[in-house]
C-alpha cells in the first residue's frame, strides 16, 4: 500500500529513546532521537506535513526515581509536573536533531513543541482501580511505608518487586488543539501530546487541575489525528511489522489488516495489553472515527513503508 502525502501523526515510543542498559543517559538519548528524526525528515522531505507525539515512560521514571533519591533535601516532584518536564526535554532533542538535519538537507523546516494537556474526566472509572506502574521497584516493606506515608496505591508486579501504580484514563479533550492547528498552518513541524498529555481536569468552576495519572500515548496520539483529520497514523515502534503468534515457531509477519480483522486479532488475544494491543486499540479507535489508513513500523523502516515496501498497513474495512 502507499499513500499521497499529506497530514500525518507520528507516534515515537518513550522506550525507543534508551536502547539497552548502558546507553541510557541524556546524550544517548538524543543519539537515539538523532537517528529517528533523520527518518522522520526523510518522510518530511517527500512531502508529508508532520505531527510528531512521543512516549515518555523511561524518563518520568528517571525524574521520579531521582526526586526519591532527593526527598531528604528537596521537595518532591509531582507526576504532572514530570509529564511536562519530559515533553519539554525530549521535545528539546527532537527540535535540535530536526533542525541539524533540515540544515543538512538545505530543507527551510522549523519544528517547535507545544507543552500539550490533555482533559479526563475526572469521574473516569480508572481513578478507582489503578493500574499503571510508575517509579522505581521497591520491596514490600518499602512499598507500604511509602503507600502509608503519601497516599499512593502499591502492587506487586509480576513477582518482581512492588511499585506504585496510578490511574490511566481515557484522553477526552486536547487543550492546546487549536494551537497545534495554527502552527501547522503556518508549516511548522509541531512537537505535541508528549507521554499521552498532561493529565489535567476541570474543577467545579471549570479551572484546569493536573492530576497523578498516566494517559496512554497511543490513545492520545489517535485522538489527535482524529482532531487534525490526519491521512495518516504511523505508530514507530521496535518491530518492522506486527505479527500473529509473535515469538512462537507459527509466528507469521502482517502485510495489510482491516479493521475487522484486527479487531478480531485483538479479541484472540494476539496483540496483549503489555505490548502491541494499545497500539492496535489506538489505531482501531483512529480508523472507527474516520481515519483513512494507518502503519506500524520502526523507525528505520519508515520511508520504505510509506513507499508500500514494508510495515503493517492498516485500513477501514
Amino acid at each position: 500500500m502507499r499513500l499521497q502525502p499529506g497530514l500525518a501523526v507520528v507516534a515515537v515510543g518513550g522506550n525507543s529513546l534508551i536502547k539497552g542498559p548502558d546507553r541510557m543517559t541524556v546524550p544517548d538519548q538524543y543519539e537515539a532521537a538523532r537517528e529517528t528524526m533523520v527518518h522522520i525528515a526523510e518522510m518530511i522531505a517527500q512531502g508529508w506535513q508532520v505531527v510528531i507525539t512521543h512516549g515518555n515512560g523511561p524518563q518520568v521514571g528517571f525524574i521520579l526515581r531521582r526526586s526519591e533519591l532527593s526527598l531528604h533535601e528537596l521537595h518532591p516532584v509531582p507526576l504532572d509536573a514530570a509529564d511536562a518536564d519530559t515533553q519539554g526535554a525530549i521535545g528539546y532533542m527532537f527540535q535540535k536533531a530536526l533542525y541539524n538535519e533540515f540544515r543538512r538537507r538545505g530543507m527551510r523546516q522549523l519544528a517547535v513543541t507545544v507543552v500539550t494537556q490533555v482533559l479526563v474526566d475526572r469521574n473516569d472509572p480508572a481513578f478507582q482501580n489503578p493500574t499503571k506502574p510508575i517509579g522505581s521497584w521497591m520491596d514490600e516493606e518499602t512499598a507500604r511505608r511509602r503507600a502509608a506515608e503519601q497516599g499512593w496505591v502499591v502492587r506487586e508486579d509480576a513477582g518482581r518487586g512492588w511499585r506504585r501504580v496510578v490511574p490511566s484514563p481515557r484522553p477526552r479533550r486536547i487543550i492546546e488543539l487549536p494551537a497545534i492547528r495554527a502552527l501547522l498552518e503556518d508549516g511548522f513541524v509541531v512537537i505535541a501530546v508528549g507521554g499521552g498529555g498532561i493529565p489535567v481536569v476541570e474543577d467545579e468552576t471549570g479551572n484546569l487541575v493536573g492530576v497523578e495519572a498516566v494517559i496512554d500515548k497511543d490513545l492520545a496520539s489517535a485522538l489527535l489525528a482524529i482532531e487534525l483529520r490526519a491521512d495518516l497514523f504511523l505508530i514507530s515502534t521496535a518491530v518492522e511489522k506486527v505479527a500473529l503468534d509473535y515469538g512462537k515457531p507459527t509466528q507469521r509477519w502482517l502485510d495489510r489488516l482491516t479493521a475487522s480483522e484486527a479487531r478480531r486479532y485483538l479479541a484472540e488475544g494476539q496483540f496483549p495489553p503489555g505490548s502491541m494491543g494499545p497500539k492496535i486499540e489506538a489505531i482501531l479507535q483512529y480508523l472507527d472515527h474516520g481515519g483513512k489508513a494507518a502503519l506500524i513500523t520502526d523507525p528505520p523502516h519508515i520511508p520504505a513503508a510509506l513507499r508500500g515496501e514494508t510495515g503493517t498497513w492498516f485500513v477501514p474495512d
